[in-house]
């Protein structure tokens, strides 16, 4: 028989394993977290950064990449610039634009076409010889609403690729009158058909083009210059002034006309760009219209204005390209949207133009 141990042993005996239990736990709970601190703790890998995206092709007037074919040949067009015809259609879409003098103090803009396609483009005005002569340095297909005759002659002769807004006044298939406007503020280019319009008149709608020269992402970051926040163009004060604004936060330009910010008509999206390119060159006038003449060959001074910097350049006449040269280098442009101001040689570009 066994002998029943007292009330008092068994509470004794309970609270001794009770005691020896936590004591393994804490010693286990040691040597986990003796482990823990004894383990080769692992570097740290820096996040490696997105590689930039690899395109098929490059657009010949921007220098941007895509996956599209690039083969559809530079539209060339003629766009108001008269205060009645803004705000403009289609500008935004532009790869490079002209802006040039046309009579008066009055500027018109050349804008060319290839990587975007607008729905629409206008106010479209009538030719200058000079314009034409750009866009045949370019290979491009030029379009304009109206001309001189004897301008119209001298472009034809020149055998430049033409499409005459005057021959589709009234078919709104390939140009339109907006009711909204007044002649000769009012026609309008419908753009998704002037390939197919070009083709009826057999005219080549496929090119290949010589790519602009353009920075790489290395050479954009060791751009120097002076400070360009602000690039004021005086072609006649009170009537006719450019000016471009530098967006800090996306490195772009805005451009202005008479301080007022240059939009899209439908939309109100202002123009942005990533290269201002000024030249400087000789201006005659020949008639009684003021029309000039307007000399795009013989090269000289000008001004390439890039994320907020300004360089001294001087400009040359390349098959019909105008680009910006340095110490006898050719300067590149930054990828994306180019606008080129072209003003007299009097009273001159240190006269014309200020920098903040």
């Amino acid at each position: 028989m066994f002998k029943r141990l007292p009330k008092w042993s068994f509470i004794i005996c309970m609270m001794l394993a009770l005691f020896l239990t936590g004591c393994n736990n804490n010693d286990a709970s040691d040597n986990e977290n003796k482990e823990d601190t004894e383990q080769p703790v692992a570097e740290q890998e820096n996040p490696e950064e997105p590689s930039e995206p690899e395109f098929e092709n490059t657009y010949p007037l921007t220098g941007l990449g895509t996956n599209e074919p690039v083969n559809n040949r530079i539209v060339g067009i003629m766009v108001n610039n008269h205060t009645k015809a803004r705000p403009q259609s289609g500008l935004s879409k532009a790869d490079i634009v002209y802006e040039l003098l046309a009579e008066g103090p009055i500027t018109r803009f050349l804008a060319f076409y290839q990587s975007e396609e607008p729905e629409v483009v206008g106010p479209v005005r009538s030719a200058r010889e000079y314009y034409a002569d750009l866009a045949l340095g370019m290979d491009a297909i030029y379009v304009y609403h109206g001309a001189a005759k004897h301008i119209e002659n001298m472009i034809v002769n020149k055998g430049v690729d033409l499409i005459r807004g005057a021959v589709h006044d009234d078919d709104q298939y390939l140009f339109k009158r907006e009711s909204f406007r007044q002649a000769p503020h009012n026609s309008y280019l419908i753009y998704p058909n002037v390939y197919e319009a070009a083709e009826q008149k057999g005219l080549e709608t496929k090119k290949e083009y010589e790519p602009y020269p353009f920075l790489s992402k290395d050479e954009i970051n060791q751009i120097s210059g002076d400070e360009a926040n602000r690039v004021h163009i005086v072609y006649r004060e009170g009537l006719e002034e450019v000016t471009y604004e530098y967006d800090e936060v996306n490195e772009q330009y805005v451009r202005y006309s008479d301080g007022e910010k240059t939009v899209e008509l439908e939309n109100e999206d202002p123009i942005v760009l990533d290269n201002i390119f000024i030249v400087e060159t000789g201006h005659r006038v020949i008639d009684s219209a003021l029309r000039r003449e307007i000399d795009l060959e013989s090269g000289g001074r000008g001004y390439l204005i890039q994320k907020g910097t300004v360089q001294e350049v001087e400009w040359k006449n390349v098959d019909g390209r105008i680009l910006p040269f340095k110490d006898g280098k050719e300067v590149k442009f930054v990828p994306g949207k180019t606008w080129v101001n072209v003003v007299p040689e009097s009273p001159g570009i240190d006269q014309s133009i200020q920098f903040n």
